[in-house]
């Protein structure tokens, strides 16, 4: 399986049985706040993906920097355009950032290669 499909078929799985938890209110109110969130507003949604993936570089979670990626891919980020927000990201977080770089840009292919380009 490559990266992409695991790491979606990982998310979607366990997500489900997170949200299948009982008692499970406060996850929920979350999950619903984050999907807000990255919705069109003053920012549209790819300015808003961009900055969460800049934020999750920084915070250093391969997941988030995974997802955000995947978002970004779907509305229409270029490589151009994401080179430059490693770019930020390094420059905010420090070379501590650089591994999950490394593993940023290798989904980053994976994203192109699974679409065919």
């Amino acid at each position: 399986m490559n990266k992409v499909k695991e790491f979606n078929a990982y998310r979607e799985r366990m997500n489900t049985k997170m949200m299948d938890a009982p008692n499970n209110k406060l996850m929920k109110r979350i999950f619903g706040v984050d999907t807000l969130a990255y919705q069109d507003g003053a920012l549209d949604a790819k300015t808003k993906e961009m900055l969460g993936l800049v934020a999750s570089m920084v915070l250093k979670c391969d997941d988030c920097i995974s997802y955000h990626l995947q978002r970004c891919f779907e509305l229409g980020v270029s490589t151009e355009e994401m080179m430059e927000i490693f770019g930020i990201a390094n420059l905010v977080g420090g070379t501590i950032v650089i591994p999950h770089t490394r593993r940023a840009l290798e989904f980053w292919e994976a994203l192109h290669e699974e679409a065919g380009k």
